[in-house]
């Protein structure tokens, strides 16, 4: 305000189309209370909210990972201001008026900003999956290269995470399932689909060494006489051959052949 009560109004307040200050809001306020006549130039140029936000930016020494960190922020939040450091009170020439017309593209901010789009689309990589760094990209406590890489491990761990989740809806619906529901976590839906296979497996090593022992006894002594040398006194308590034990193991045969049969097993 001093500045400009000594020398008048050196820099012109910049105005969109509409009216609204893109540049200047603060030397506008100063002119309000000095009594002295604002000059106004109007920005006809495209992107009037890329235009504010450049403004800002190079007015403040930001590097170019802070510039397209802040960049990003504004455009995911719809307000194109560019905020101080963290910590720090906005200055006068914040532009605060300036409200976007419509989300700026990576080619106007490359071209305004003189932000590389590689440097760009970084920042666009620690917001999404490294949003608590954000903060700390643009008050330069964090460089914009580090979070990039912390935001890439963060990314392929989301990434294995929803392969993961995929691959057990595929193997285990139900296990998926209450993932998604939150009743179990993915590491400990996986930790019980172990356990189940485990058990699955001892199931099977005790089925194949029952059968493996019946059977073939059995099959051996067909078409001898030992059918006929059965004697009950010998048998062994509750193991007695009875008619209803040979029907139930004729039927269990039945069904042995028609599973042997429907896995194609020799």
């Amino acid at each position: 305000m001093h500045d400009i009560q000594a020398h008048g109004l050196l820099q012109p307040i910049v105005l969109d189309r509409s009216g609204r200050v893109l540049d200047g809001r603060g030397r506008l306020t100063a002119c309000e209370r000095l009594g002295i006549e604002a000059d106004f130039v109007t920005y006809d140029g495209a992107g009037s909210d890329i235009y504010s936000l450049s403004v800002n930016l190079k007015r403040r020494s930001f590097t170019k990972g802070q510039s397209a960190m802040i960049t990003v922020k504004a455009r995911a939040t719809m307000g194109y201001e560019a905020g101080p450091p963290s910590g720090q009170e906005a200055g006068p020439e914040g532009g605060r008026d300036a409200r976007p017309e419509k989300g700026p593209t990576v080619r106007d901010i490359e071209a305004q900003l003189g932000v590389a789009r590689a440097v760009i689309g970084r920042a666009n990589v620690v917001w999404q999956h490294a949003p608590d760094l954000v903060d700390s990209v643009i008050s330069g406590a964090v460089g914009l290269d580090r979070a990039y890489e912390t935001a890439k491990e963060k990314k392929a761990q989301v990434d294995s995470a929803e392969a993961q989740l995929a691959r057990l809806r595929k193997e285990d619906p139900d296990l998926a399932t209450r993932v998604v529901e939150g009743e179990l976590t993915l590491q400990g839906a996986w930790a019980e689909r172990k356990a189940r296979q485990e058990e699955q497996t001892r199931q099977r090593r005790v089925a194949t060494q029952l059968l493996c022992e019946v059977l073939p006894s059995l099959a051996q002594v067909r078409g001898s006489d030992t059918f006929a040398l059965y004697d009950p006194q010998f048998a062994p308590p509750g193991r007695a051959v009875t008619r209803a034990v040979i029907a139930h193991a004729a039927t269990a045969l039945e069904e042995i052949a028609a599973v042997w049969k429907e896995r194609d097993l020799p």
